[in-house]
């Protein structure tokens, strides 16, 4: 029995020590004067040679913080394991939107993801530091940060996701802190129509991005998803669009985020091919 024991004790500890790392760092934003935490999950492999690994930046959503991803997700980490990434989850505020907010100066979460925290990873960790290696996704608020952030610096991101992404807030004047960022919908009725992805969209460089979009039918941003996907082909924007039934929640998300990982594990693959 006491060998058994021993046996099983074993195992355990092994999975514990050769499975996916998680790092949390402090990075030192300068561009908004403070700290911020970030986790990175290195696959196990990392420790073992010494290889360049593509990353995925996986933002979260409105009220939500940097750990949160790793937290209700757990099986994130198995698939940085299998498809061998760094997954980075950097902290986008309590209400961000991922954006240099217009009206308020001490938020700039575009410069701190964009550019703070994707030259603190490639300067920390054994990334492969170029933009056809370096994808970005993330779910509701992140899924509108992933792809405004993608649009805007296509230099840096070669592939984007959403799940469940506020492509277009308009319809939504009084939630979810935006108008606390980019003022009130009907004074700065402009800014807000600018600053959807749904009018973004046609105005941004898209055709070296690989996109992936999807979208629970039963969320309450299905519409606006499903808006986007059709402007998309009408502008004849090559991308991923996936709808399946799913509500505006982690049961979907959890189910949504592997999906996304496999959809960016092929671009990263067929670039090295």
């Amino acid at each position: 029995m006491r060998n058994a024991f021993i046996k099983v004790a074993f195992i355990f500890i092994c999975n514990i020590t050769f499975g996916a790392s998680v790092d949390t760092a402090v990075i030192y934003s300068h561009s908004m004067h403070k700290e911020i935490k970030c986790v990175i999950i290195k696959p196990d492999i990392y420790n073992k040679e010494q290889l360049h690994f593509p990353a995925v930046y996986l933002l979260h959503g409105f009220s939500d913080r940097y750990d949160t991803w790793v937290k209700k997700v757990p099986a994130i980490k198995a698939y940085a394991d299998r498809m061998q990434l760094i997954i980075v989850c950097p902290d986008g505020g309590y209400s961000s939107w991922y954006f240099d907010s217009p009206v308020d100066t001490t938020y700039k979460y575009e410069t701190h993801v964009s550019r703070e925290v994707v030259n603190y990873i490639d300067a920390h960790y054994r990334t492969v530091p170029d933009r056809n290696h370096r994808a970005i996704t993330g779910h509701s608020m992140g899924g509108y940060g992933s792809l405004s952030l993608a649009l805007k610096h296509p230099d840096i991101f070669g592939a984007a996701g959403s799940m469940s992404g506020g492509v277009d807030f308009r319809a939504f004047p009084n939630e979810w802190d935006i108008a606390r960022r980019i003022g009130d919908a009907h004074t700065c009725k402009k800014t807000w129509k600018d600053m959807s992805i749904i009018n973004m969209i046609g105005h941004n460089p898209t055709q070296s991005i690989a996109l992936m979009i999807e979208c629970g039918t039963g969320d309450f941003f299905y519409r606006v998803n499903q808006q986007l996907h059709l402007k998309m082909l009408e502008l004849k924007i090559p991308h991923d669009y996936v709808e399946r039934p799913g509500r505006h929640s982690w049961e979907y998300w959890e189910n949504a985020i592997e999906y996304q990982l496999l959809f960016f594990n092929k671009h990263f693959r067929t670039l090295d091919n």
